[in-house]
């Protein structure tokens, strides 16, 4: 038995490897989109129903008109380096929700929340299109793809680590170390580069998009001075420290600028 475990992890491995255009890096994803996105859109219309969406605000159209510029500089930048079809099976929405978290999130096939809370941060249209690029980076790059197939890797660890340890308190050990080590060793530096990675890919396509991206830096300024130093160690984190961000984004508001002259962007709002 721990020896099939092991050569299903192994085959899953080695069958599931799908390069991020953006990187050009061959990444772990099990799930193809035409299993992930359906349960993903089930997921993101049984939410709107829960909660309070705000549908004809400023806010709420700003929102939407904001998303559609960027999605579409992504499918701009993916046709013009050979990747023309990659967004046919996405069904970009955007949502604003009424609810005081200081948080916005996107979905596999590009369905995405704002909260209400987050926009006295974001404060203007280009604090929104920071947060948006984000968004819509995390679904370019099937990072919630690749979260599950990484959870899926764990949970096979834990399964052929217990059928091959016999005595259970040798297990219980087992498991307590396997537990710990395996996440902050493993998923949680797996989070905090996708993090890193959808901060790099949405700076670009947000500057593509025509906005300036130097106003990512400075709205991370603002996320750090509303979190009031509450934050836990970056080890300990599924999100990069307030000040990597800051000193990332600073450095790599340049690149994406140069990024966006190559589709003719040479202001920027």
């Amino acid at each position: 038995m721990k020896k099939l475990v092991l050569t299903i992890a192994i085959f899953m491995v080695v069958a599931a490897c799908k390069v991020n255009p953006f990187t050009g890096k061959k990444v772990l994803n099990f799930y193809p989109n035409s299993q992930i996105f359906p349960m993903a859109f089930a997921q993101y219309d049984q939410f709107l129903t829960e909660n309070k969406v705000i549908e004809d605000s400023p806010e709420a159209r700003m929102i939407t008109n904001v998303g559609q510029r960027i999605s579409s500089a992504a499918e701009r930048w993916l046709a013009a380096n050979g990747y023309p079809g990659y967004l046919n099976d996405y069904k970009w929405e955007y949502n604003l929700v009424d609810d005081k978290t200081v948080n916005a999130w996107c979905m596999p096939g590009g369905k995405i929340v704002f909260y209400t809370g987050i926009l006295p941060i974001t404060q203007s249209e280009r604090g929104v299109a920071v947060v948006m690029g984000h968004e819509v980076a995390h679904a370019l790059a099937d990072h919630g793809a690749q979260r599950m197939s990484a959870g899926t890797l764990q949970q096979l660890g834990a399964v052929a680590g217990n059928i091959a340890i016999q005595d259970e308190q040798k297990r219980n050990m087992f498991n307590q170390a396997y537990g710990l080590g395996s996440t902050v060793g493993l998923m949680l530096p797996f989070s905090r580069s996708h993090e890193t990675e959808a901060d790099r890919i949405g700076l670009q396509i947000m500057a593509i998009a025509g906005y300036d991206p130097s106003e990512a830096a400075e709205l991370w300024k603002r996320m750090k001075a509303n979190s009031d130093g509450q934050a836990p160690p970056e080890f300990l984190s599924t999100h990069p420290s307030n000040d990597t961000r800051i000193a990332n984004l600073t450095e790599w508001a340049p690149l994406a600028k140069q990024e966006a002259m190559k589709f003719g962007v040479t202001t920027f709002k």
